[in-house]
């Protein structure tokens, strides 16, 4: 569908501060939304009004209220309305790493389809959505969290973990690559933390965290940015303070992960505030 460029004007993207790997939007949009693009995080959420679609694992996906959206970590996908009026939508963004808390090691569950009926699910969206706001309280966050990790577990049909992988490994690498996120970090560095060989390690973070060390590392080094672009920093400088080669190594991973440019992106947040 190409975009309506009158009606683009009055699309915008409200967005709360992540806190302990959830982040929260609300968002409204004609014609194209998002470019193709891929993330670290599961995306769950509900479309409020309008109709929502998006090309996920080869085939064109649409959502409507009612239903519940999941986009398994790393998969690509786009966003449009389909149609003229536009669409208006809820989504959280939840790391592995804040699922796994209450899977204790299992691996991530996938769902189906990138929409469902679930009942169970979407009630436990609906909670997650209206309790991972910035202030909640650390207790009000762990048990929406558990309630979605359950609900995501019930609706993939869990699956037993393999023997042969290592939890504990994978979680040493990423508390590492969490903490060296601004600076160059090596897969034999990453391996020698961990305790495991290269391989062994590359796959169990998959298993565990749904994408690759290095993607990971991208994330992170992303999630700051943002954060340093909100509190006025110039792009030059954010990517310099974020780890990034340059600005356009930083626009690029940003497109990438988002869809959309940084400075497009800023110029959104921005409009929203002042409306």
């Amino acid at each position: 569908m190409d975009g309506d460029t009158t009606n683009a004007r009055s699309d915008w993207i409200s967005r709360s501060e992540s806190t302990g790997g959830v982040e929260r939007i609300e968002a409204f949009f004609h014609g194209n939304a998002y470019s193709m693009h891929r993330h670290d995080t599961y995306a769950i959420g509900v479309t409020l009004a309008g109709v929502q679609c998006f090309h996920y694992r080869r085939s064109l996906r649409s959502s409507l209220p009612g239903q519940t959206m999941v986009l398994h970590p790393d998969e690509a996908h786009d966003g449009q309305a389909g149609t003229r009026e536009g669409f208006r939508y809820q989504m959280i963004y939840v790391q592995p790493a804040a699922i796994q808390q209450f899977l204790g090691g299992q691996p991530l569950p996938f769902v189906e389809g990138g929409v469902t009926n679930d009942p169970r699910l979407f009630e436990a969206t609906k909670t997650a959505l209206r309790q991972l706001r910035g202030k909640a309280e650390p207790l009000e966050r762990d048990d929406a969290l558990a309630g979605l990790a359950l609900a995501l577990n019930c609706a993939s049909g869990a699956r037993p973990t393999r023997k042969s992988a290592d939890f504990a490994a994978a979680q040493r690498a990423r508390e590492y690559l969490d903490a060296s996120c601004t600076r160059a970090v090596t897969l034999d560095e990453l391996a020698a933390v961990s305790g495991q060989d290269r391989w062994s390690l590359s796959r169990d973070f998959r298993t565990f965290y749904g994408t690759s060390p290095y993607h990971y590392l991208i994330m992170r080094r992303l999630d700051a940015s943002r954060a340093m672009m909100l509190r006025g920093l110039s792009l030059v400088d954010t990517a310099a303070a974020a780890g990034f080669a340059d600005q356009s190594h930083m626009t690029r991973h940003f497109r990438d992960a988002y869809g959309l440019p940084p400075a497009r992106w800023l110029a959104m947040m921005r409009a929203r505030r002042a409306g």
